[in-house]
Parts: structure tokens; sequence; C-alpha cells
């Protein structure tokens, strides 16, 4: 499996040279890409095929709800990460999307009036031709604009719209980028896997450490996230692509390392069973497979080796018993 599927174009900036091709578009922040995203992503896959147009997504970096709370200063309001940009990118790619338009949400964005919005963002910019969104849907300075006003606007304009109905789980539930959060804040990788169709996955290019791992006898390929990440802190089961035609199992560390007690941040740090693989550099893909146990601060580094070696023991058990 390749980890970093990207077969679609990024539109960073409008109005885009070359010129969009005509889309059939939807819109969200699309965190985390689960079951009822892909949905709506087939929805617009097929609908452009029927029509002839490009399958295309418009999404904002950064989330607007992070821009809001970060400009009323209250920045922990803002939601919980569940993907970083390459992974939300790569998801959204591998659905079938041809055009991905990540456009910067700052000021201007928030102000943008309703009408200009479809009219000259999407209609003109993004040559939007089909448009599907939701029901609760809105949009525009204030949230001003509605499903009333797209409907008048797509009779003016002359573009499809579409309103998708909720996508729900077996038990009727709606499926949400909020169940995903609690989910993996709980631990609970299973729930997270069942929801978003696939394990949960952190994707980066390797970092160098501090190479205590290597010290102790548990080398590490490492990677960065984000200090808001919805993943709780801990040691994980995980799975690693990237480095060789078939995935490796690994056992993870992920948090801030409170024994090391250094300003690294916050670190996926991954020992690969059985092998001692130079990664440093090299872009890799650790799906999370199960929750071993919570990080901790152990009173010297001979009790958290003790506790690595039991964390080691405990992923080859698991393999052994699930395989690859």
């Amino acid at each position: 499996m390749k980890p970093f599927p990207f077969a679609a174009r990024i539109i960073r900036h409008l109005p885009a040279r070359p010129p969009v091709a005509a889309s059939a578009l939807t819109i969200g922040n699309l965190d985390g890409v689960h079951l009822g995203h892909l949905a709506m992503l087939d929805r617009v896959r097929q609908a452009a095929k029927r029509r002839e147009l490009s399958p295309s997504v418009l999404t904002f970096a950064p989330h607007p709800r992070a821009y809001f709370a970060k400009l009323q200063g209250v920045p922990h309001n803002a939601p919980l990460q569940i993907n970083g940009l390459r992974d939300k990118l790569a998801r959204i790619a591998s659905a079938g999307i041809e055009q991905i338009a990540l456009l910067r949400f700052n000021a201007a964005m928030a102000q943008m009036s309703p009408e200009h919005f479809v009219r000259t963002l999407l209609f003109d910019q993004l040559a939007m031709r089909w448009l599907m969104v939701g029901s609760d849907f809105r949009f525009g300075h204030r949230r001003a604009g509605d499903i009333s006003l797209l409907s008048r606007l797509a009779k003016e304009l002359g573009f499809e719209l579409e309103i998708l109905s909720e996508v729900v789980d077996q038990d009727g539930q709606r499926i949400s980028s909020s169940q995903v959060r609690q989910a993996m804040q709980a631990g609970d990788m299973p729930r997270v896997a069942t929801l978003l169709g696939q394990p949960w996955r952190l994707s980066g290019r390797v970092l160098h450490g501090k190479k205590l791992g290597r010290t102790l006898g548990f080398p590490t390929l490492n990677l960065k996230v984000s200090s808001n990440t919805a993943a709780r802190f801990g040691i994980y089961i995980v799975r690693v692509h990237g480095l060789n035609a078939r995935p490796l199992p690994g056992i993870a560390s992920l948090g801030r390392r409170p024994t090391v007690d250094d300003d690294l941040g916050v670190l996926l740090e991954t020992h690969i069973l059985d092998a001692d693989i130079d990664a440093y550099g090299k872009l890799v893909s650790v799906e999370l497979l199960q929750h071993v146990r919570d990080e901790q601060k152990f009173p010297d580094l001979t009790s958290l080796t003790d506790a690595m070696q039991g964390d080691r023991q405990h992923a080859k058990d698991y393999f052994a018993h699930h395989g690859l």
C-alpha cells in the first residue's frame, strides 16, 4: 500500500494559474476524513463523472473555529486536530478527488459576504457547476449565508445544488468528526478505525532526535506531532509504511517524554520490532492500532527501560496473534 497517493491538484491561491477545471464541488474542513466524508466524496466523484466535471473539494487552513478561537484570545477552544495536513490531503485525493482548493482562512475570508463567496470564489474562480453541501451548511461573513441563498443563486447563476442527507453508522448514529475525536481521546483505536474506515495514521519525514532510545537499546524513528492533536498520549502498537514493500510492526510512544524532560515538543517515537533501519529524512506513515497504556514519568532510566521491554513484548504478542 502506498502511504501517499497524491493524484490531486492542490490549489492554494485564487485566481489559479492555469485556470481551475469546471468542477463538481463540495466544501468542508474534512478533519479526519471519516466514513461520512468518504460517502460525500464518492457522491461528488459520481456526479462529476456523469457531468464531465472535475471532482473537487474546497477546504481551509487553519480550521475556521481555530482562527476565531485565536482571534478571541482563547486558542484552547480550537477543535483538537485529527489529522495533519499531509494526511488529510492524501486521504481526500485517494477518494478520487482531482482538485483540492486549500485556502487560507484569514480576516479577508472571514469578512467575505455570502454572495461574494458564491459568485466570485465558487462560481468564477473555482468554476463550480455542481455543488453539494449539508442541510446545515452556513457560509460567509457571520455565517449569514444558508441553503435558501444557495438555492436562489443556483437558479440565477445556473449551477446544480444538491443537499446531502446525514450519513449514519450501523446503529443509526450520525458519523462525525466529534465522534472520532472522542474515540481518539479515549485511546479507543479500534473505534477510530471503524469511523475512519482504516486505522488512524500519522505521516511525515523522520526527524533526528537525541538518540536516547538507541542508547537504551530501543532505536526509534521520530515524527513531529501537532501539540493540538486529538490523540491520547501514551504507548501504542503500530504498523509502519514506507520503509519496506510490506508494513513493519512496531511499538510507539506519543507525547512529550516526561521522564526525559526535553524541549522537543510532541513526538511520535516508533521502535520497529526486530529491525534497525536507517530512516532519517524518509517519508513514512505510522498507523496506531492499539493503545497500550498512558504516558507516565518514571523515576529513572532503568525503570523506563524496564517498561519499554514490557511494551515491546506486548507488541510482539499482539502481532503474533493478529499478524500484520
